[in-house]
């Protein structure tokens, strides 16, 4: 009965979420975000509001997964910088994946438990430090869905804390790198703006180069152990 009702959650809220997505489409609001420009001016009129905006508006792109939250930071960067950009972003990325993780939790987590049994555990899935240095791996590769990591990550037995903490940590070398890359393009200097997305490719590969450096070192840890004499 219980799962029965989980269920019946699980499909209210994807029903919400894509009732939302259509209002939120209709309404011209999805134009305005993936309108760079128009979103710029429209936070910029909002004044003291503006922060609140970016950070409710990049929360909301996350919980409702095909709303893209790239522009939305990039405008945030535009319009206030690296280290307040980088601070709305930060706020506006945690609180979104917070939620998206609850409500994968509370509807979800006890579904795919009732689904799997005893294979869904730790012992499965990996420790909660494994699991949350998953986590703030993937908030390092921008070719990682946010969304849809947040929301797998509440199917897990990982603890809220060890997801918020994770996920913070992770976000904060993205979101300033999204601030920076807003802010040069805003700009409109070609040279600083290539500059930008040099450096955002490079940062992009780095947690690539240290799994292949760690694979290549294991790998030959693993060699030299197999050749040793028995």
């Amino acid at each position: 009965m219980l799962r029965r009702k989980k269920i019946i959650a699980a499909v209210v809220v994807v029903a919400l979420l894509a009732a939302a997505y259509v209002v939120l489409s209709g309404t011209g609001a999805l134009a305005l975000i993936m309108d760079g420009a128009a979103l710029k001016e429209f936070i910029g009129r909002l004044g003291p509001l503006g922060p609140l905006a970016i950070i409710g508006l990049i929360a909301v792109a996350i919980v409702i997964n095909p709303i893209p939250s790239a522009p939305i930071a990039l405008v945030a960067g535009a319009v206030y910088g690296h280290v307040w950009g980088t601070l709305y972003i930060a706020l506006g990325s945690e609180t979104g994946a917070v939620v998206a993780f609850t409500i994968a939790r509370l509807v979800g987590y006890e579904v795919v438990r009732g689904w799997f049994g005893n294979r869904l555990s730790l012992r499965l899935l990996g420790s909660q430090n494994t699991l949350m240095a998953i986590v703030f791996a993937t908030r390092l590769m921008p070719f990682v869905s946010f969304d849809i990591v947040s929301y797998a990550a509440g199917l897990t037995p990982l603890s809220w804390w060890r997801f918020a903490v994770a996920t913070l940590a992770g976000i904060i070398p993205a979101s300033f790198l999204l601030a920076h890359f807003g802010g040069e393009m805003a700009s409109e200097d070609t040279g600083r703006i290539m500059s930008a997305v040099i450096a955002l490719g490079a940062i992009t590969l780095i947690p690539v180069a240290i799994k292949l450096l760690v694979d290549h070192r294991r790998a030959r840890k693993d060699k030299r152990t197999s050749d040793e004499p028995l």
